[in-house]
């Protein structure tokens, strides 16, 4: 790859937005200079708007093999790059083999050769069978190069990844001290689902109401308490995925006061979307934890602002139409996921605007913490020197409404069709190549697999 230099008056760098120019050789970007320093004859990509690190999205669902007709790693990445995203960490389910041995990372891993646009790294699954009466079935997963680990404490929605009890917590906590790595969790608990299960049954499962309160947020408040708990006595670090109850946020505040490594992210269909303007049998709204309230989605953005919460990742998680019962509206018997990938950055930053944060905070939340979430800090989620050239044209004063025709993941279904958001991808660049020019993503596929070193 040749040298060539980028240069934007707009360039987001730690420091904070500068006129700049960033100088790219191999991949790799080898200085940040001022925005005359241009050698004579020297390639010069002129970027109109903000220039800014990749997106990095630790939490896609990408389900191949085996399910891939829900998505596949081809049109989750061509998604990605559409939406700024260089950077995907792919969760261990719903695909056959889930990633929860060795050799299930190893065939993920497999697939994504030559197929990818964006880079991909894997997460690894932590269940009853590889941490109980199992010392080393985490680690020899680590081995084969996945970053970290994922775990449920409710049923998943598939049979072949089973969620965990507290004691198999305890076990994944002990095999993971001293490595690093993090352990997330989908923070729900089983009691006080099944405690509303008999009166949910009564009530019209068409109305999102009904699929709303059948998710209370005691479920999310009593998990997140048990994993501080849990966190503080084994003093290894964890993490909770798409936090959606802002009562919770009491337990994470009173971790971080305390020192106790217990941390949070959210998605962006929790601070774009109110459950208020959820139609009746719009199931491509539904996930797990459940779109709650307004008030709730604006104590999430306090939280955000205050850094409470870290970060925002998508948990795109879509599926075939039939699974979400589109021909009858049904939330309950729905499949729990929401299609978003590609529009994710677009949405938090239409939100972000709107209450005071900047364009940086944005960056912050979406490519630099989540690239130290994933172990990636040192070559992802910023522009400077030595990491990869992964960038991100980004005309943040255009505005764009979302059509079904521009959509690049695999299944079309999502509650971000017809949204008018704020914020267009002009370009996005893997390692100073073009990989998306504003209309198609590029037919090459230069990603590569991030194998956990």
């Amino acid at each position: 790859m040749s040298a060539k230099v980028f240069r934007s008056r707009r360039v987001a760098l730690p420091s904070g937005f500068a006129e700049a120019t960033v100088h790219v050789e191999n991949g790799r970007i080898t200085r940040v200079g001022a925005y005359d320093d241009v050698e004579p004859g020297a390639p010069v990509e002129e970027i109109a708007c903000a220039l800014l690190p990749g997106v990095v999205d630790t939490h896609v669902h990408v389900n191949e093999p085996g399910r891939t007709e829900w998505e596949g790693f081809e049109t989750a990445t061509r998604a990605a790059c559409a939406g700024g995203i260089t950077t995907i960490v792919d969760m261990p389910l719903n695909s056959i083999p889930p990633a929860t041995s060795a050799r299930g990372v190893a065939t993920k891993a497999a697939l994504t050769e030559g197929r990818v646009h964006v880079d991909v790294g894997l997460w690894g699954g932590a269940i009853p069978d590889n941490t109980t009466g199992n010392s080393r079935g985490l680690k020899e997963i680590l081995a084969e190069g996945a970053r970290g680990f994922k775990c449920f404490l409710v049923p998943s929605g598939v049979d072949e990844f089973p969620y965990v009890r507290e004691s198999d917590v305890e076990e994944a906590l002990a095999q993971l001290r001293g490595t690093g790595v993090r352990l997330m969790v989908h923070a729900e608990l089983e009691g006080p689902i099944d405690a509303v299960a008999d009166e949910i049954s009564k009530r019209d499962p068409r109305a999102y109401s009904t699929y709303l309160a059948s998710r209370p947020k005691s479920a999310e408040d009593q998990a997140v308490e048990l994993l501080y708990r849990l966190s503080k006595k084994s003093g290894v670090p964890i993490h909770v995925v798409h936090l959606s109850s802002s009562s919770a946020l009491e337990t994470i505040a009173r971790a971080r006061d305390e020192g106790v490594d217990l941390t949070a992210e959210t998605a962006p269909h929790y601070l774009h979307f109110c459950a208020e303007g959820i139609p009746d049998g719009a199931t491509w709204y539904k996930c797990a934890p459940p779109i709650r309230e307004e008030a709730n989605r604006e104590r999430l953005w306090d939280a955000l602002k205050q850094g409470l919460i870290s970060m925002v990742v998508s948990d795109h998680s879509p599926c075939i139409p039939e699974l979400k019962r589109v021909d009858t509206g049904d939330f309950m018997s729905a499949w729990g996921g929401i299609g978003g990938l590609q529009f994710g950055f677009s949405a938090v930053w239409t939100e972000a605007r709107k209450r005071g944060a900047t364009l940086l905070d944005v960056v912050r939340w979406m490519s630099t913490a989540p690239a130290l979430h994933a172990g990636l800090e040192t070559k992802k989620g910023a522009i400077a020197a030595g990491f990869d050239a992964d960038l991100v044209a980004f005309d943040d004063e255009a505005t764009f409404t979302v059509e079904r025709d521009r959509i690049q993941f695999k299944n079309k279904l999502t509650p971000y069709d017809g949204e008018t958001l704020q914020g267009v991808v002009r370009s996005t660049w893997l390692r100073g190549e073009r990989v998306f020019d504003g209309v198609e993503p590029s037919h090459a596929r230069r990603g590569e697999w991030l194998k956990r070193a």
